[in-house]
């Protein structure tokens, strides 16, 4: 049988949530089957399973978040499986009472025989007592009395007892067999223990902002229903949201307030975004520009038959002036090193593009994008922009930008003031296009107009040089064949 450990997926990550399993108990699976989405705080990850054969059990929950390092499935031989250590009787504490031979040595010797053989006293239950589930606390305590009368005279003892009958160890199986430790290290919260609840149960309880742990299951062998959860919500509420204020609840009737918690992606780019906007001075700049011949341009474009496999935008040729600006500025591909107190200048382009996920916002990257012709940036920016939307952007896609492109225009924005990416010294903020008014010589005509914004790192890019980068993207796009200048 093996466990197989939730990895670190990225670089340096310490926990990650388990959202969706792909698999359940009882499948086979082969080695690289994906087994489970998790969510990291940089992304949603698939992750392959490292073995083949039998899932045997599934160790962590829907919606729960995990250590790295923690045990999240078992995998092996149907033959390997093991119940539950707390439902597991320890050998040779349980008897059969309704079987006066069992008594595990294949020599049918009698109940009795055995009790005296072993010198243990008998608990006989009362009536009403403790259902089975008491039974390792009933041994333990049995153990704690010993198996011979006080003054040392071997004696059968019957006790009247509110536990179950149940001999104790002697030393012969004990040593043969030792029992497994019946009393935790402990004293466990009743958070730390794995409550017994179906997965459509345990999302309801989750939605719904309530701890199994802190109810009583109805169900057979303690396992808690539907019900339960519906009951509590009703019932004890309050006392569960106090337990439990980060949960994110279903608002009930004349609720004002939710609380959602912050993890995975959203609170990496919070966390990212604080540190940026307070560490890095940024200055941001604007300017509005007619793009009516790049509009034309990209309308070209998609008649050509090698385009015709990809989706052309206007944030392709963007994308292509940022570039090739950036040979007049290589400043603005650089970032500031506090450390070494460098500014360490990039001689590659990893062009990042903003992505609005449900998750929260990622900025995946197009490595080494300085290289690529156009079909080449539109292939890859079309496979990058696909795969964030899904959701399943890798960390490693994530790591290394350069610069990073913002597109605001597609929600109808005209501008705004990015803040930088971490690692990087500069964003270009891209606005929406619009016909508007526009002065052309003498005449007002109708022109696609948009507006650009540029922020970035004050500290080692002045005024002049960020003005003069956001003015060659800008001619640019306001006339596509000056490339040919750069």
């Amino acid at each position: 049988m093996s466990e197989f450990k939730l990895p670190d997926v990225g670089e340096g990550l310490t926990e990650a949530e388990i959202v969706t399993w792909k698999i359940k108990v009882g499948d086979v699976i082969e080695i690289n089957d994906v087994i489970v989405e998790i969510e990291t705080a940089k992304s949603l990850v698939e992750l392959p399973s490292p073995y083949a054969g039998t899932v045997l059990a599934l160790m962590v929950a829907e919606g729960e978040m995990v250590p790295v390092g923690t045990p999240i499935i078992s995998i092996g031989d149907p033959s390997e499986a093991t119940a539950p250590v707390a439902a597991t009787p320890a050998p040779d504490m349980v008897i059969d009472l309704s079987n006066p031979a069992a008594s595990g040595s294949g020599e049918g010797e009698s109940l009795v025989g055995r009790m005296k053989a072993d010198r243990g006293p008998l608990r006989r239950p009362r009536k009403g007592s403790a259902s089975p589930s008491s039974e390792s606390a009933a041994a333990t305590q049995m153990q704690v009395q010993g198996a011979f009368a006080p003054g040392g005279a071997q004696s059968e003892p019957v006790i009247e007892s509110d536990e179950p009958a149940v001999p104790a160890t002697s030393a012969r199986h004990a040593a043969a067999e030792p029992a497994p430790a019946l009393v935790p290290s402990r004293v466990q919260s009743p958070s730390e223990v794995r409550a017994l609840a179906k997965p459509p149960v345990r999302k309801l309880a989750k939605d719904l902002g309530i701890d199994l742990a802190t109810l009583a299951g109805s169900g057979a062998d303690g396992v808690i229903t539907r019900a339960d959860v519906e009951g509590a919500q009703s019932g004890g509420s309050a006392d569960i949201e106090a337990q439990a204020p980060e949960r994110l609840r279903t608002p009930t009737s004349g609720e004002r307030e939710t609380r959602e918690p912050i993890k995975g992606v959203r609170k990496m780019m919070a966390s990212a975004m604080v540190g940026s906007a307070f560490t890095a001075p940024h200055v941001t700049e604007w300017i509005t520009v007619d793009v009516t011949r790049t509009m034309e341009f990209v309308d070209r474009l998609k008649k050509r038959r090698e385009f015709k496999d990809v989706k052309v935008s206007p944030l392709l040729v963007l994308s292509r002036a940022v570039m090739l600006a950036m040979r007049r500025t290589p400043e603005i591909n650089s970032f500031w090193d506090e450390q070494a107190q460098e500014v360490v200048l990039k001689r590659y382009v990893n062009l990042g593009i903003a992505a609005a996920t449900p998750r929260g916002l990622v900025v995946p990257n197009v490595k080494d994008a300085d290289t690529l012709d156009l079909h080449g940036l539109a292939s890859a920016l079309n496979q990058l922009t696909a795969t964030a939307r899904d959701g399943k952007t890798q960390p490693a896609e994530m790591s290394g930008g350069t610069f990073t492109i913002t597109n605001v225009g597609v929600f109808g924005v005209d501008a705004g003031t990015p803040i930088i990416n971490p690692g990087e010294s500069a964003i270009m903020c891209f606005g929406a296009v619009r016909k508007q008014p526009w002065v052309v010589g003498d005449d007002i005509v109708a022109r696609q107009i948009t507006t650009l914004a540029l922020s970035f790192d004050h500290r080692h890019i002045d005024g002049e040089k960020g003005s003069r980068f956001l003015s060659d993207v800008a001619g640019i796009l306001e006339d596509p064949a000056s490339a040919l200048l750069f």
